[in-house]
């Protein structure tokens, strides 16, 4: 199903598909030899169906490649299907390449691939392959399943809900500074650093609690504009206001010490939180399953963190001790100058 259009690269485009993509094709993927896949639909279940797309200098820095670059495209692909409640099946990849990349590049995007589909067992079905003159160019749309009628939508929140947040915030905001802001590495220990550059090439897919996501949640999103931006999110589509106390939002010990060294505490905070990246998920649940999610978070060894309230009304408001907190901007749209955040 891998169209092939073009010649012209330096390792041969079909040798980049028979070579390094075919052997991770499932049955539906007929061994890219097709052009379209077979995928049908298991009796008593829905599919669902996402789609991210990652291109160079925009969602990642120039020249950043390696075994993270495809496996982050799969990453984030996942954690949508996780807001949904849905595990994963399949999916399709479009790569649009420049012709100076190599067979490192090749060898190093497959592997990254592998990696995660073996993690979450699941296989490449098709797509498509084209050169560019300009900037790396990679998209994949990501196929799950659900029992029919279950998925998890935004549209779903009440008042007097709970708000509840996977994981801890703002790390993968702080691995970025890491690595193109020298000063940002001063007083932070090597494991730190580890940390929070993990934390932004590979977010980890809650599909741990897709189940439970599907049987109690009322909404879902998952954080990757920002905490604020995405919580604005299911405030529109459920018309209702969500309420936030800054508090409660979970931070990771190596964040906290992070904070804790820069000269304005709370602006500090607001640009960590509204930074994005995070691919935690976001969601409301009926407050009489509080308890029941606190054990479910024990029982999976997963960060499940209750930081606020559906209230009447519209919007979102972040507290702290009652008082409601500005943020100028809800979520950041960054781009990459230079290798530079911007």
């Amino acid at each position: 199903m891998l169209e092939k259009q073009s010649l012209v690269w330096l390792v041969n485009e079909f040798d980049f598909i028979s070579e390094y993509l075919a052997p991770l094709a499932g049955p539906g993927g007929l061994g890219l030899k097709d052009d379209a896949a077979i995928l049908k639909p298991r009796d008593g279940t829905d599919l669902i169906l996402t789609k991210d797309t990652m291109v160079e200098g925009v969602h990642f820095p120039t020249n950043d490649y390696g075994t993270s670059l495809s496996s982050k495209l799969l990453r984030v692909n996942l954690s949508d299907l996780a807001a949904k409640g849905a595990i994963p099946v399949g999916y399709l990849l479009s790569v649009a390449l420049p012709k100076t990349v190599g067979g490192k590049f090749f060898k190093d995007f497959r592997d990254g691939l592998r990696e995660i589909q073996n993690l979450f067992d699941f296989n490449l079905l098709g797509g498509d392959t084209v050169v560019t003159e300009g900037q790396i160019v990679i998209t994949a749309t990501m196929i799950g399943e659900v029992p029919t009628g279950s998925m998890v939508k935004r549209d779903g929140a009440k008042v007097g809900d709970s708000v509840w947040v996977s994981g801890t915030l703002g790390d993968a905001y702080l691995g970025l500074k890491t690595i193109f802001e020298v000063n940002a590495c001063l007083n932070i220990n090597k494991n730190d650093i580890k940390h929070f550059r993990s934390a932004y090439y590979s977010p980890v897919p809650r599909l741990l609690i897709a189940n439970q996501l599907r049987r109690y949640a009322t909404s879902c999103i998952d954080i990757s504009d920002g905490l604020v931006a995405d919580a604005l999110h299911l405030s529109h589509a459920s018309n209702v206001n969500i309420t936030v106390n800054i508090d409660d939002i979970p931070i990771s010990d190596q964040s906290q010490r992070w904070l804790l060294l820069q000269s304005d505490y709370d602006e500090a905070l607001k640009k960590f939180l509204n930074w994005g990246d995070d691919y935690e998920l976001l969601f409301t649940i009926n407050s009489k399953y509080d308890d029941f999610f606190k054990r479910v978070s024990s029982n999976l060894g997963l960060r499940l963190t209750k930081i606020g309230r559906v209230c009447e009304g519209k919007g979102v408001n972040v507290v702290k001790a009652s008082k409601s907190i500005r943020f100028d901007e809800t979520g950041h749209k960054h781009m990459f100058v230079n290798n530079k955040l911007s």
